[in-house]
């Protein structure tokens, strides 16, 4: 059911990558409930069937397609507009990382982490973006504060994330006179299925991330699916190529400890 007041998206049909769990499942739910028909996509076809669990069929469909794999990301937007006959939005979000240095882990890490994150990004990006010029549509990636800024032992993540981010602008400049806003969300640490294990084995890391954050907690997949939709919405019709942090505040520190009181 759309949510009481909002239909912002009816009528349009929205694309979300890594739509199976995490903040691709709270967006491609947020999307149905603000009226859009919604193709949800992940390459993990059991927890893509508990995604749409409880959702109208109509508007909440499931595409088993895994992003590195550039015949499927094909068939998929193939089988998008033979069925709908358009399409409005695609939401980026699929994703993989691996923790290590370049100097621990080897080619076959990057390969992996390249593949779905940025290469998988630009393939759906190419293949969709002419069904999007014919709808004046939009493009919503889920890069990453890490893609703006390094960590620790991700170089992988760090620089695939980082090419998102690129990409972003890239895109935003080269397809804006044909209609198309692209735009990014850039998250900090969030809770979702990727960072369960890591979060749960590392209370001190939780501890020093909400003392970090201004607003003094880890983020949830539901903060990032609404400043998604703000992007993806004609709210948001005067800006494109826009990084847009959504990380409790954090990146609104130079980085020096907090002076005593």
């Amino acid at each position: 059911m759309p949510i009481q007041g909002l239909s912002r998206f009816a009528g349009q049909v929205v694309l979300v990558t890594g739509a199976a769990s995490g903040i691709g499942l709270a967006t491609a739910r947020r999307f149905v409930q603000e009226g859009a028909s919604v193709i949800f996509a992940d390459r993990d076809k059991n927890a893509l069937d508990g995604a749409i669990s409880g959702l109208n069929p109509l508007h909440a469909v499931t595409s088993l397609t895994d992003i590195s794999v550039p015949l499927q990301v094909e068939a998929m937007i193939e089988t998008i507009i033979a069925r709908f006959g358009r399409l409005d939005v695609v939401v980026n979000n699929a994703g993989v990382t691996t923790p290590g240095t370049v100097l621990d882990s080897g080619l076959d890490a990057w390969l992996k982490v390249c593949s779905t994150t940025l290469t998988g990004t630009i393939d759906v990006s190419r293949s969709a973006l002419p069904h999007l010029i014919e709808t004046r549509g939009c493009i919503v990636n889920t890069a990453s504060v890490s893609g703006t800024g390094g960590d620790w032992n991700t170089a992988y993540y760090d620089a695939a994330k980082g090419g998102v981010v690129s990409l972003t602008r890239a895109m935003a400049l080269d397809h804006g006179r044909s209609g198309v806003r692209v735009n990014a969300i850039c998250p900090s640490v969030t809770h979702t299925g990727m960072t369960a294990d890591m979060l749960k084995k590392n209370p001190e890391f939780v501890k020093k991330f909400e003392d970090r954050s201004p607003l003094g907690r880890v983020g949830q997949p539901e903060d990032m699916a609404a400043a998604i939709l703000f992007l993806a919405s004609a709210d948001a019709a005067y800006i494109t190529g826009v990084m847009l942090p959504v990380d409790g505040g954090v990146s609104a520190s130079n980085g020096q400890p907090a002076f005593p009181a």
